[in-house]
């Protein structure tokens, strides 16, 4: 939980490029973990992302030390919480239909609008408060255990000093507070791959141990290492796996480097091809995660739809978390760099 928190305060002081692989690792035994972990990753990194450096330290020290978890209650798709300005506190209010993680969380991340101005603000708050108030009902057919049900938050008071990056209620934006989202949308692509991964592994030990060849082929096999379509089968699948992993890698280490370098440093353009590269590895693995989640059924065999085995379990994660964003418009966004040379401009969800 503190891989990315600063080593004076007992983290590991770790790099992106690192996070995003263990978020795989964690994936690959269940999808589940690898995206609560994913998540907190990235809330951990808010503060440097939009704060001023006093917050940063303050909030780094406070998780690190304390092994916190965070949670977040940022859901674009739904009416953004409300603020009201009483003097010295901001005053949140409003539903969010998700939060990830946010009933095993410490801190939880609040994004609203300051009433009468447009002005979106951040801030981490306790979770434990009379105000943050969770729904339990999470009830997709995936990603169960990620606890991604709905949250109130009722007049949670913040003071003004923590408002994530406001100096005398004025805030200067950088073009790396729009970081978060192709950092979360590579934390996407790598619990996807690390499903997929997983879907594969348990897959081929079935049929190594289960699964029997085919006995009217025209030959006499005795087992299913000997069967040609299973061979077949298995190796594309798995080409497929190695080529998307090589692409999320490279992706990992480039926004690992502007994610650790100074803030100032980071231009428009470069921010636009860095989510292009995580746009194209995303679209490759949702598309390569659900068809291995789906064919390694046909390289089990029947006896494997049995739901002791679990190989549903893949498809369903995969399936459920990649509805996030069409991905449709990740082609899109890949297209329009290829052909018109345009990056995509910052949204909540490219």
């Amino acid at each position: 939980m503190t891989l990315l928190g600063p080593r004076e305060h007992g983290g590991a002081g770790e790099t992106w490029d690192t996070a995003y692989k263990v978020i795989r690792a964690v994936a690959r035994g269940d999808g589940s973990i690898g995206q609560v972990l994913g998540y907190h990753y990235l809330w951990a990194w808010a503060a440097r992302l939009v704060a001023t450096d006093e917050q940063t330290a303050a909030v780094e020290e406070l998780y690190t030390s304390n092994t916190f978890v965070f949670g977040g209650a940022v859901n674009p798709r739904d009416s953004d919480l409300t603020i009201r300005d009483e003097g010295g506190e901001l005053v949140y209010s409003g539903r969010k239909s998700f939060s990830t993680g946010g009933q095993i969380s410490d801190l939880t991340v609040l994004e609203g609008v300051l009433e009468g101005t447009g002005t979106h603000i951040f801030a981490i708050v306790p979770t434990a408060q009379e105000g943050i108030v969770f729904a339990d009902d999470w009830d997709s057919l995936g990603q169960r255990l990620t606890e991604s049900g709905s949250v109130e938050i009722r007049d949670v008071r913040v003071p003004w000093a923590a408002a994530a990056g406001f100096v005398d209620k004025a805030f200067q934006p950088l073009t790396y507070n729009t970081l978060n989202v192709p950092a979360i949308q590579l934390v996407f692509a790598n619990f996807y791959l690390g499903i997929a991964q997983g879907a594969l592994e348990t897959a081929s030990a079935y049929t190594r141990t289960t699964t029997r060849p085919w006995p009217y082929g025209g030959d006499d096999k005795q087992h299913a290492g000997e069967e040609w379509y299973l061979l077949e089968g298995y190796g594309e699948l798995q080409s497929k796996l190695w080529a998307d992993e090589a692409l999320l890698d490279a992706a990992g280490a480039e926004i690992s480097a502007v994610l650790h370098a100074p803030r100032e440093e980071l231009t428009e353009r470069r921010r636009g091809e860095i989510a292009v590269r995580i746009a194209a590895g995303k679209l490759r693995i949702v598309e390569d995660g659900l068809e291995v989640a789906t064919k390694v059924y046909e390289l089990t065999g029947a006896r494997a739809s049995a739901s002791s085995v679990g190989l549903d379990i893949y498809w369903r994660n995969l399936r459920t978390h990649s509805l996030h964003d069409p991905i449709a418009y990740k082609k899109r966004e890949v297209g329009e760099f290829v052909l018109l040379n345009q990056v995509p401009e910052p949204t909540w969800y490219t």
